[in-house]
């Protein structure tokens, strides 16, 4: 019994000292599900609709529909890639039901 047990936490010292490069809660590729945008590689949990599973997508390129920051982490339009701005009317209904939306602009040239 003593060599089992012996046994089986060598081969769990194993696994767990492998890293794995793919995620299983954080570090999630594009298409994986997902509950939070923190565990996605892009940062974008993305669903369709309010009864859809969210799944990682990449961020929205320029002149593409975006969503300002979400306090929900869980976005129905990606934020925008890094250097873009995602130019959107704000509002508070919309802050609460996830629907503000815009269009990402390059940073540099909206404030032209």
């Amino acid at each position: 019994m003593e060599k089992v047990l012996v046994l089986l936490l060598v081969a769990l010292a194993v696994a767990y000292a492998v890293p794995d490069p793919r995620g299983i809660i954080i570090q999630l590729e594009d298409g994986e599900l997902c509950l939070n945008s923190l565990q996605c590689k892009s940062k974008c949990c993305h669903r369709e609709t309010g009864l859809s599973l969210a799944r990682c997508m990449p961020k929205a390129s320029e002149n593409s529909e975006c969503s300002a920051k979400s306090l929900y982490g869980v976005y129905y339009k990606c934020p925008c890639e890094r250097g873009l701005t995602c130019e959107v009317d704000k509002s508070i209904v919309g802050s609460i039901t996830n629907t503000n939306f815009g269009i990402c602009l390059d940073a540099g040239r909206s404030r032209e």
